[in-house]
């Protein structure tokens, strides 16, 4: 079977059902499951979208609705396709062992009736199994055992954000959290890239993944995964993940570290990001003495590694600085819908579409800046403490 290139976002949220019922509080209520597979199929040109909400019983009854109508198709090789889209079923749980902070963890698993049977597992282990992220009140290990033996797997999220995460929040080594034979992948989050993760090497094992953890419809495909599949399903995903028979990860696309909301330690007194200052581990502010400091994602890795630089394995795919769309200065609501009329999806924007066609439609400053977002020279101003960075002008 031949094998094909196609762009994959593994970690969108759900804001509310059809039925107008909450999923992810803080997410966008457009973001229904309908609503996820359009846009990922008609305005972002995103081959396969992961939704990480599917665990709950009304997005549930949404999926029956469309599969029972023909307006989605389950595929063979786990999925949902719609369009030129297909939908990867996943479910983000927060895990707290003892000792330990919050961590969180998603499981991906291959079809309907297997989420419906791990939701009835959920439910037996939680407060509240409709709503996104919850609190799961099992061991991290036992959750991994559960999720592989209903044919799942299992990628620890945004592994070094400071809140809730692997590294970020809860422990020093992933060891001391799962089963590091029982993991499929990692997810490095919007702050951080391969060189960065290159300091720890319990992670050189792993397949990288970036992926946007979008909580709006704009935000799908911020950061995405170039794949090599012989088709887009969860199957192919799994093999993937593997190296198996020329599947494989092609390419990371991900912000640069330095547009990310927690890159640099930051002050919430004085609101000064402490970036560059040689300091890793710091108990009060540089600039105002404040004790008020968000750890920023790098100066936690410093302080976590195991390594004296960065190793990244020849094996790895590239890591490609991606700026999305939203950050490029005078690039606004209507002229992207212009631009979008024109050349297509936001893949054919970001990808396929030439310098010259994008002077002719959108003048030589915005091509210049797509151009320069590609190549990875944008001039950045650096984000930390919930802040995001900034394209310089």
């Amino acid at each position: 079977m031949a094998l094909n290139s196609y762009y994959a976002d593994l970690h969108i949220h759900i804001g509310r059902t059809e039925a107008g019922e909450a999923v992810k509080i803080s997410a966008a209520n457009n973001l229904t499951f309908f609503g996820i597979a359009k846009e990922a199929s008609q305005r972002k040109g995103m081959d396969i979208v992961g939704i990480i909400d599917c665990h709950s019983p009304g997005v549930q009854r949404d999926m029956l609705r469309y599969l029972d109508t023909g307006g989605m198709e389950e595929l063979a090789g786990g999925g949902i396709r719609y369009h030129q889209s297909t939908v990867l079923l996943g479910c983000e749980l927060e895990v707290r062992d003892p000792g330990m902070r919050p961590a969180h963890l998603i499981a991906y698993l291959p079809g309907i009736e297997d989420m419906r049977s791990f939701t009835d597992w959920l439910r037996r282990h939680m407060k509240n199994v409709q709503l996104s992220s919850q609190r799961l009140y099992v061991p991290a290990r036992e959750l991994q055992q559960e999720v592989i033996g209903r044919g799942g797997i299992l990628v620890p999220a945004h592994i070094f954000t400071p809140h809730k995460s692997v590294y970020g929040s809860s422990c020093e080594r992933m060891s001391e959290l799962l089963d590091l034979d029982g993991i499929a992948a990692v997810e490095l989050g919007l702050s951080a890239d391969s060189e960065m993760a290159g300091w720890i090497s319990e992670l050189d094992r792993y397949t990288f993944l970036t992926n946007s953890d979008a909580h709006s419809l704009p935000k799908i495909g911020r950061e995405y995964n170039k794949l090599r599949l012989a088709e887009p399903t969860f199957a192919e995903l799994r093999r993937a993940l593997n190296g198996e028979d020329g599947r494989k990860v092609l390419a990371n696309y991900g912000l640069n570290p330095r547009l990310g909301k927690y890159h640099r330690t930051y002050c919430a007194a004085c609101e000064s990001i402490l970036d560059e200052q040689g300091a890793t581990v710091v108990e009060r502010c540089l600039y105002c003495g404040s004790t008020k400091i968000v750890r920023g994602v790098m100066d936690r890795i410093l302080s976590i590694s195991d390594r004296e630089r960065p190793f990244v394995p020849e094996s790895r795919p590239p890591y490609v600085y991606q700026v999305p769309l939203e950050f490029i200065p005078g690039l606004g609501p209507k002229l992207l819908a212009a631009l979008l009329e024109r050349f297509g999806t936001e893949m054919d924007l970001l990808h396929r579409t030439s310098y010259e066609e994008l002077a002719e439609a959108a003048g030589e400053r915005i091509a210049g800046y797509l151009l320069a977002a590609r190549q990875g020279t944008l001039e950045l101003q650096t984000g930390g403490g919930g802040k995001y960075g900034k394209v310089g002008r």
